[in-house]
């Protein structure tokens, strides 16, 4: 069957929920908002699945840098609102615009065009990946970008998003990270550790310094808790006698005190590792990401990833001017069957893209569940996780297809 926009206004099937599966649910919305969900009275006819298809609620991604050819950093108004059109699309119904490393001023520009964005309703806000990183640990990012904090840099950084800075990728060993961690906490950014080359005493003083100023200014915006971006990815390896940062941010994670990213695509993280964070951390304290970029969705070809070129090679977004790994090339949904194929629940990999990170954003109230009074944001997949419709605020952005 299929629907246009608007219409069914109810589903039945199997609702995926943080406390478990309802097998045979019914989600109901009025305009925008969800009025009912759980078990109850069935849909009509014409919003009954069939059998084992899944309701969840919209993905939401914290850290994503475009896709389908649409670049955060440097793209247009236009490519932005393509980009999300196209994230919206793939099920991915929250975005947090992700920044690459570039010049001040071309951040400051950037922020500008998402800030609109957001205003708009695109995007939920912007996240700014560097440009105060380790150049060790640069991955994609250009070194020539990358800048060590002053109070100043970041504060420009900051009137920039005007209010939309949400959170800021930041390797806590550069002179001038305390500095930057106070001007962050202040203005309700939350600091996010990551391209890192920092030593476990580093990591464990940077988290203690990020949770003193948390407690001393009383922020309550966003999760009052730090992040750790793409663990295990732009950081030392493990080893035995010079554990890095990982093991502690695990730990810290299992604590409650940092929400830890995981970009679980089968190309950055192998499904043990996968499976083994979410094993020690909990899936409470992991946010699923995709890191796409402007290539994610399209065909072979070139795109940007701020001022770089990048491609696709063998699934892989790749920095063709090194051969690095220049973020992910495939959608959030993506990420949620590579991370179910570890080995990882479905109920936790769905919630690790829905109710963790609206908890990190402080949106738990608004999305990221399916619960009466939240925005109607819903995925309509098959028994095998293949995408059959969204719903966005109550509108199909991907019409039904089922039968």
């Amino acid at each position: 069957m299929a629907h246009s926009s608007g219409t069914p206004t109810a589903l039945s099937g199997r609702l995926v929920t943080e406390e478990g599966i309802i097998d045979d649910g019914v989600l109901r919305w009025d305009g925008s908002r969800i009025v009912a969900a759980g078990t109850g009275p069935g849909a009509p006819s014409d919003g009954r699945l069939p059998e084992g298809f899944l309701i969840l609620p919209g993905l939401i991604d914290l850290h994503c840098h475009g896709a389908g050819g649409g670049d955060f950093t440097s793209g247009s108004a236009a490519d932005i609102e393509a980009a999300a059109a196209h994230l919206h699309r793939s099920g991915t119904t929250t975005v947090l615009a992700s920044t690459c490393s570039a010049p001040l001023e071309d951040l400051e520009a950037a922020f500008g065009r998402l800030a609109a964005a957001a205003r708009a309703g695109l995007v939920a806000g912007i996240h700014a990946e560097g440009p105060f990183l380790s150049k060790e640990r640069n991955g994609a990012h250009d070194p020539a970008f990358l800048l060590q904090p002053t109070q100043e840099d970041v504060a420009r950084l900051v009137a920039a998003g005007q209010g939309h800075l949400a959170s800021m990728t930041y390797a806590p060993e550069l002179p001038g990270s305390d500095v930057l961690v106070y001007e962050l906490v202040m203005h309700g950014v939350i600091p996010s550790i990551g391209h890192t080359d920092s030593s476990t005493e580093e990591t464990g003083a940077a988290l203690d310094l990020i949770n003193e100023e948390l407690a001393s200014t009383g922020f309550e915006g966003f999760s009052g808790r730090p992040m750790a971006t793409h663990l295990f990815n732009a950081m030392p390896a493990i080893h035995h006698r010079s554990p890095g940062p990982v093991p502690l941010l695990l730990q810290r994670a299992r604590a409650g005190e940092i929400a830890v990213e995981l970009l679980a695509d089968n190309v950055h993280l192998h499904p043990e590792t996968v499976r083994m964070a979410f094993t020690i951390a909990g899936a409470e304290n992991v946010c699923l990401v995709s890191d796409s970029t402007a290539a994610a969705g399209c065909a072979s070809g070139t795109y940007r990833l701020g001022r770089s070129e990048i491609a696709i090679v063998d699934d892989a977004a790749i920095l063709i001017a090194t051969g690095a790994l220049a973020g992910g090339a495939g959608s959030l949904l993506d990420v949620v069957r590579c991370t179910v194929g570890a080995g990882v629940g479905l109920v936790d990999a769905v919630g690790s893209a829905t109710s963790v990170p609206a908890a990190v954003l402080g949106l738990a109230d608004e999305v990221g569940s399916l619960r009466s009074g939240l925005r109607a944001d819903a995925l309509v997949l098959s028994p095998d996780l293949e995408l059959k419709g969204v719903l966005r605020a109550g509108a199909w952005v991907r019409p039904l297809e089922v039968g």
